[in-house]
C-alpha cells in the first residue's frame, strides 16, 4: 500500500476549492495510505482524525497576501514526513510558504507531485522573490499537474515543463446536484420560481472579491431587455459595496446558500452568470454546477484561465470579451429569448460533465498517476 502525503493550503471542513480537490483525492482512493498536513487558521497546532485520516494542522501568526505564516511549519513538516515515511507528496500550489519549506526538507527517495491550481498574482513583489524557489520545485517535481490544457499552455512558470505536465481537471461530484426525491426536489424549485413571480432567472454565487468581476454583472443588469429577475449567492468584502451599486429592484442578494439548497437555485436558474474577470479564476467549479443541472453560463474571455476550457463558447454557453458589461448583458439576453439554443446548451453543458468532470473520472485518472509515477 502506496502511503501519500498531501499538503494543501488547508482542509476540510475549511472550505475552498483546492480542499475540496485535496479531500477527493483522499476520500475516493482507499486503497491508498493517506496524510494530511496543512495550515491552522489559528495560533494552535492540532492533530486530529477527519473521517478516519490523520490531518496536522500547523498553527499560523499572521497572513500577508493571502500567505498564511507559520514558523513551526518547517519542523513539522520535516517530522511528518520522517514518522509517516510517504511514498508520494502530493502538493498544492500555489503555497509559496511552504513551497520553499518542502525544497529545504524533501528526501531525494520521495516522489512529488506539484498540483499547479493557478498563477500566484496578490504581490508581484512576493512573486519575484518566490519565483526562483518556484522554479526549483518544478524542476525537483516528478510530475505537475494542472486543472485544464489552458492553464498547461499558457501559464508562464510553466513553459520550461511542459514535458511533466498532466492534466488533471477539476470535478464535482455530480450526487450533489441530482434530483433523487423528485416531487420534494420540484416542490422546491417551484417555490424558488414562484417567488419571484415565474420571471426567468439570472442566477450567480461566489464569493465577493474583486476578481470575480460581481461589480460587471451588476452593471451589465441595466442592459438587460428581457423581463428577469438577478439572484446573486455569497458574500464578502465587497457585499456592502456591491449592494450600494444594485440599484435595480431586479436584483436581489441571497447571502450564503446552504450545501444542500444550492442545486434548486442552479435547477430554477434559467442562465447562470459567472463574471469572473481575470486568470485567479484558475477552473470554475461553479460552472460545473450550473452546467450539471442544465442552466447554461454566461462568461468573460479569461486568458490562461480554465473558465472557457470548462464551458465552451457557442456550445455550452456564451462568452463576452473581458469586462464587457454590455455585451455580457446581450449574451444573457440571447438565452434568456432564445429557450431554443438555451435549451440546446443546456443538454450540451449537462453532457459534457458528465463526460470529462466526474468525481469518478478524476477517481480513475489519479489512482492511474499514483500507481505509474
Amino acid at each position: 500500500m502506496k502511503k501519500i502525503l498531501h499538503i494543501p493550503n488547508y482542509y476540510p471542513p475549511h472550505t475552498g476549492g483546492i480542499e475540496q480537490v485535496c479531500h477527493m483525492a483522499v476520500s475516493s482512493l482507499s486503497e491508498y495510505e493517506h496524510e494530511v498536513i496543512c495550515f491552522n487558521d489559528c495560533r494552535n497546532t492540532r492533530i486530529s482524525s477527519y473521517e478516519g485520516i490523520k490531518v496536522i494542522r500547523v498553527g499560523t501568526f499572521a497572513k500577508i497576501a493571502s500567505q498564511a505564516l507559520s514558523f513551526g511549519y518547517m519542523w513539522r513538516l520535516r517530522a511528518e514526513i520522517r514518522s509517516f515515511n510517504p511514498d508520494i507528496i502530493h502538493f498544492h500550489a500555489p503555497n509559496p510558504l511552504v513551497g520553499f519549506y518542502l525544497l529545504c526538507v524533501l528526501p531525494r527517495r520521495v516522489r512529488l507531485i506539484v498540483h499547479y491550481h493557478a498563477e500566484i498574482l496578490t504581490s508581484a513583489f512576493l512573486y519575484t522573490c518566490y519565483r526562483p524557489f518556484e522554479s526549483l520545485l518544478f524542476r525537483r517535481a516528478d510530475l505537475i499537474l494542472t486543472t485544464s490544457p489552458k492553464l498547461r499552455d499558457e501559464a508562464k512558470p510553466l513553459a520550461p515543463y511542459h514535458n511533466k505536465c498532466v492534466v488533471l481537471a477539476n470535478v464535482i461530484d455530480t450526487r450533489r446536484f441530482d434530483l433523487v426525491k423528485a416531487e420534494k426536489d420540484r416542490t422546491h424549485i417551484r417555490e424558488i420560481r414562484t417567488c419571484y413571480g415565474d420571471r426567468k432567472i439570472v442566477f450567480s454565487y461566489g464569493r465577493h472579491v474583486p476578481y470575480k468581476g460581481l461589480r460587471y454583472l451588476i452593471e451589465a443588469e441595466k442592459y438587460i431587455k428581457e423581463e428577469c429577475v438577478l439572484l446573486i449567492g455569497g458574500d464578502g468584502p465587497l457585499t456592502p459595496r456591491l449592494r450600494m451599486q444594485a440599484k435595480s429592484p431586479r436584483i436581489h442578494f441571497l447571502g450564503r446558500i446552504p450545501d444542500n439548497q444550492l442545486k434548486y437555485y442552479l435547477h430554477a436558474a434559467d442562465v447562470f452568470a459567472f463574471p469572473s474577470i481575470t486568470r485567479a479564476e484558475a477552473f470554475g467549479v461553479t460552472l460545473l454546477e450550473s452546467m450539471y443541472c442544465y442552466t447554461p453560463p454566461v462568461t468573460f474571455s479569461i486568458p490562461a484561465s480554465g473558465v472557457n476550457y470548462v464551458s465552451l463558447n457557442g456550445e455550452t454557453g456564451l462568452e463576452a470579451p473581458n469586462s464587457d458589461a454590455v455585451e455580457f448583458a446581450r449574451a444573457i439576453d440571447r438565452l434568456l429569448s432564445e429557450d431554443t439554443l438555451r435549451l440546446k446548451m443546456a443538454e450540451a453543458g449537462h453532457r459534457r460533465v458528465d463526460e470529462l468532470f466526474t468525481s469518478q473520472i478524476f477517481s480513475e485518472k489519479l489512482k492511474d498517476i499514483y500507481d505509474r509515477i
